[in-house]
């Protein structure tokens, strides 16, 4: 049998699962948190002096900042890549409406969520362009996106094992600095997001870990496969009007890491957190391909370490067209 019919075989059989799977990751529609509870109220005779509020203190907050803000909003408003990319991932088959779509189909409306919320803020704050904002949305969704995964599932979910867990990294410092510049209502709507970005690792990282338990080798292959490549962030392509594809992206990191939100430290935590999560050292059973890979990513943290160690971040701020200094 070719490994893309074992893997097929073995998504159809976690797919009996995957109610369960709802149940314990998602939450009811009814019960979850919406956009309007954490913003002004627009039905309300207070709500001009809501926004007078938040645009008061969004002033103090420093330019690094925003642009690290735009930038988690600009790649939470790109969910509809996201979710065709995900749909087209072997197992998964939105035509018979199986347990794997269903899945991904709940997954995308917590997501949703997310970059109504941030949107929303950046309009009523006040401090950013937002037509240069939603440009560069526009573009990220035209261009698409090759994370390296293809159609399989395992790549594929090793993928979202990782980039939940940065997500959730980026939002939930986001919320801190937020809170520590006197912005509690900002901090808080950070925050739940964050959460949310938490409970989807965690159930990206259990399907991985269902597949090591029958299929260890092949999902350690493709464990240090998406190691060795490099897990490449969904705001890869990001650029801004009259640019070139992915032009804008490295000064976004770069924003990103002199604030602290998002740092090279954080990339080798994460790839720590997910080899001791998923216990590899323990598994049995491999191929001595899978021994070597398994070798080869309980290595990889320390030495990616020594790299993160020796980068240099530009102290000067590159100027985005979605946020003006002046202005700030």
């Amino acid at each position: 049998m070719s490994i893309k019919n074992i893997r097929l075989e073995v998504m159809q059989f976690l797919e009996k699962n995957v109610d369960s799977f709802v149940d314990q990751f998602l939450i009811p529609v009814e019960k979850i948190w919406q956009p309007s509870d954490f913003l002004p109220n627009s039905e309300s005779n207070t709500f001009l002096e809501e926004v007078k509020e938040l645009r008061e203190i969004a002033k103090d907050l420093p330019y690094d900042f925003w642009v690290a803000l735009v930038g988690d909003t600009i790649t939470e408003e790109a969910l509809p890549t996201y979710e065709s990319w995900l749909m087209e991932v072997e197992g998964v088959d939105n035509q018979e409406r199986n347990g794997w779509s269903k899945w991904i189909r709940q997954w995308t409306g917590e997501e949703n969520r997310h970059g109504d919320l941030l949107n929303k803020y950046l309009y009523l704050s006040g401090r950013v362009n937002m037509r240069e904002v939603e440009v560069t949305t526009q573009h990220l969704i035209n261009d698409g996106f090759d994370i390296g995964t293809g159609t399989d599932p395992y790549k594929n979910f090793v993928y979202t094992s990782f980039q939940e867990l940065a997500t959730y990294v980026s939002h939930n410092r986001v919320s801190q600095l937020a809170k520590n510049f006197g912005d509690k209502k900002l901090s808080k709507l950070c925050k739940m997001i964050a959460g949310d970005e938490m409970r989807h690792h965690l159930a990206y990282s259990e399907f991985v870990d269902q597949i090591f338990k029958v299929d260890p080798s092949e999902m350690m292959l493709a464990f240090q496969y998406m190691m060795k490549q490099k897990i490449v962030m969904p705001a890869h392509f990001l650029r801004e009007s009259g640019q070139k594809i992915s032009s804008a992206f490295e000064q976004f990191s770069d924003s990103a890491q002199r604030i602290g939100v998002y740092t090279a430290n954080d990339y080798v935590d994460i790839m720590q957190k997910l080899i001791e999560k998923w216990e590899i050292d323990k598994i049995g059973g491999l191929t001595s391909e899978a021994e070597k890979a398994r070798d080869y990513l309980m290595k990889l943290p320390s030495r990616m370490a020594k790299i993160s160690e020796r980068l240099v971040i530009p102290a000067e701020s590159y100027i985005f067209k979605w946020v003006e200094p002046a202005r700030l």
